[in-house]
């Protein structure tokens, strides 16, 4: 089979699926991966980022093949962006 055509054919719900047993070793449903599954999922995983998904998250990987990496100056301008959804003063509590 081209690896190419599985990796394009990969739905973003078995993407999920599939980074979560990356992650954790084991399926949504609690079966636990083989080593050899593992190593596998992994690889398929970091595929379908560089080829399909090309994602710029940290720690991913860019449609180069390279690990995605940003500086603390990136992170924090990428975070000063978002919209906060609460705020919460020590003084608060």
């Amino acid at each position: 089979m081209n690896i190419e055509h599985l990796v394009n054919n990969i739905t973003p719900q078995l993407y999920e699926r599939l980074q979560y047993g990356a992650a954790t070793g084991k399926w949504p449903d609690g079966t636990v991966l083989e080593p050899a599954q593992r190593e596998q999922t992994i690889q398929l995983v970091m595929l379908y980022q560089a080829k399909v998904e090309k994602s710029q998250q940290q720690f991913t990987v860019g449609a180069d093949g390279h690990i995605v990496q940003k500086s603390k100056q990136e992170l924090k301008s990428e975070f000063a962006n978002n919209n906060d959804i609460a705020r919460f003063s020590q003084n608060d509590i």
